[in-house]
């Protein structure tokens, strides 16, 4: 690799932006989910919190402006959602570069809260911050909500794609035309063949829900209501095509739980429906609520 002519840290930032809410209609296991605002306010929360992947947009720019072309194609962002944020606040992103291929990342309120941490990086074998997350992990221990899940546990294949008109699902009741519409940072390249590649792409956050609108493969107890913890998204032979077919296949890599939740760590593998080559991992860290579980043990919560 050519070494960098300097090393100091190159830090971008992009302009304040308000995330639209996409999900208030969203639904699983036959229920509402935690971007209802009559869920959200059942658990203690200010509101109905927007989506954590709606966040990713505001990194493309950033990536872009460091990487280039190349950050649709290898890139990774990698990141640890710390602070829920509802419609109509404001939040700005900002990545410093710290190596060739790798810059952390942070995005915040206007007050200063933290929205998200983590890191991009532009090639599939660079360190990431969920690879570090994940390392301090210890024994999950007794579990209640999870506990039909193991470590090693697999599913699929699945096919899934994202085309322009059709909506995706309970999980993701929007089309991609209608996110496109509220996207933080709109581009031709996702809607149109006026790209590198000749063809339109899907935005670094919509790449989520490609692998998740198929629905959840292994069994949580249930009703309950989730949340996305971390979640890292992986480009290996980029970039993932709109109308495109993907072959989906996932692997439970770890448990756990914090003090209001349990939680699972499942990696899903992307595959190309038609040349059957790899082209991103999704690695997403969900939670479930203990209190949301009717069944969960009042002594544990």
């Amino acid at each position: 690799m050519q070494q960098e002519p300097f090393d100091a840290p190159v830090t971008v930032e992009g302009p304040e932006r308000a995330p639209r809410q996409m999900l208030a209609e969203q639904t699983y296991g036959g229920h509402a989910s935690l971007h209802d605002e009559s869920t959200a306010d059942s658990l203690g929360l200010s509101g109905a919190p927007i989506e954590g992947p709606t966040h990713f947009s505001q990194f493309d720019p950033l990536a872009h402006l460091l990487w280039g072309d190349a950050w649709f194609e290898r890139g990774c962002i990698s990141a640890h959602f710390r602070t829920m944020v509802v419609e109509g606040e404001g939040v700005t992103a900002r990545a410093t570069r710290t190596s060739a291929t790798r810059a952390d990342i942070s995005a915040a309120k206007a007050d200063g809260s933290p929205v998200l941490a983590g890191s991009i990086t532009a090639a599939p074998d660079v360190p990431t911050a969920l690879d570090e997350r994940r390392a301090q992990l210890g024994d999950p221990g007794e579990l209640f909500i999870v506990d039909q899940m193991a470590v090693g546990d697999r599913s699929g294949p699945v096919t899934s794609s994202v085309d322009l008109g059709t909506p995706n699902g309970d999980l993701y009741p929007f089309s991609l035309e209608q996110k496109l519409d509220a996207i933080t940072e709109p581009s031709d390249w996702y809607r149109t063949e006026r790209n590198p590649w000749g063809r339109p792409i899907l935005p670094m956050e919509m790449v989520s829900v490609l692998t998740q609108k198929v629905g959840a493969d292994f069994p949580v107890r249930g009703p309950s209501v989730g949340l996305f913890l971390d979640l890292e998204v992986k480009l290996v032979a980029g970039p993932i095509f709109v109308g495109q077919e993907y072959v989906l296949e996932r692997e439970v890599v770890a448990l756990g739980q914090s003090r209001r939740t349990e939680s699972s760590w499942v990696r899903t593998d992307v595959t190309d429906a038609e040349s059957g080559d790899l082209v991103a991992h999704v690695l997403l860290h969900s939670g479930v609520f203990k209190e949301s579980y009717a069944g969960y043990p009042a002594d544990r919560i």
